[in-house]
């Protein structure tokens, strides 16, 4: 072979590989532009936090025991509602779980709720029943509970804990962890002759952490 034709498929190869570094060059480029524009999007946007009420408290029952510790068992069923206030942003609940906390301590087990998705302006409301059946509770806790009937009122949180993704047109976003906590304020009647009665207050606003 002459050094001519040598130099040819030289050349031939250093034009391929040329080609080829363009072509994954653009690609990524095409990619980047594309994720960037994305992302410059969902800033000029500015998806606001969905925002969640606790619309309803019904205590089944609420009762502590101390046979040989101190156990809490708790029935209720809560009506919880949320609203996308965003115009252009829809929120997909992938996992929410929601249970009942008394003094920072879960009584309840974890009831998970329906997965949905809420577009704009849309509201969702869940009504699920929570059960905590002889929960392990600390002594002042009892002690804690003694007095808050005494006083009247009772103070739990309804919690929710999950996972959120935002969606813009066709494209969605990863998952963010989302919290809500909502105080119930239930007054108690202990001169029911069927034993303590509890009375939720009122609807109340909560916090939500994304």
């Amino acid at each position: 072979m002459s050094k001519k034709d040598k130099k040819g498929d030289g050349d031939k190869e250093s034009n391929t590989e040329y080609l080829l570094k363009c072509i994954i060059i653009s690609i990524i480029f095409f990619v980047v532009l594309i994720l960037l524009t994305i992302f410059i999007i969902f800033l000029v946007l500015r998806p606001t936090k969905p925002k969640f009420w606790l619309q309803d408290v019904t205590v089944y029952n609420l009762t502590l025991s101390k046979d040989e510790g101190h156990y809490l068992t708790t029935t209720m069923q809560v009506t919880l509602s949320s609203y996308n206030s965003n115009r252009r942003i829809g929120v997909a609940y992938d996992k929410l779980d929601v249970y009942v906390d008394y003094r920072q301590q879960q009584v309840t087990i974890p009831t998970a709720l329906n997965s949905v998705y809420q577009g704009k302006k849309d509201v969702n409301v869940w009504s699920p029943f929570l059960y905590g059946i002889g929960v392990p509770v600390a002594e002042y806790m009892c002690v804690d509970m003694a007095h808050d009937k005494i006083a009247g009122l009772v103070l739990v949180h309804i919690k929710v804990a999950g996972r959120v993704r935002w969606k813009v047109g066709t494209w969605m976003s990863g998952h963010y962890h989302i919290r809500v906590s909502c105080p119930a304020f239930l007054t108690v009647d202990e001169n029911d002759s069927k034993g303590d009665s509890f009375k939720f207050q009122q609807i109340t606003r909560c916090s939500v952490d994304v």
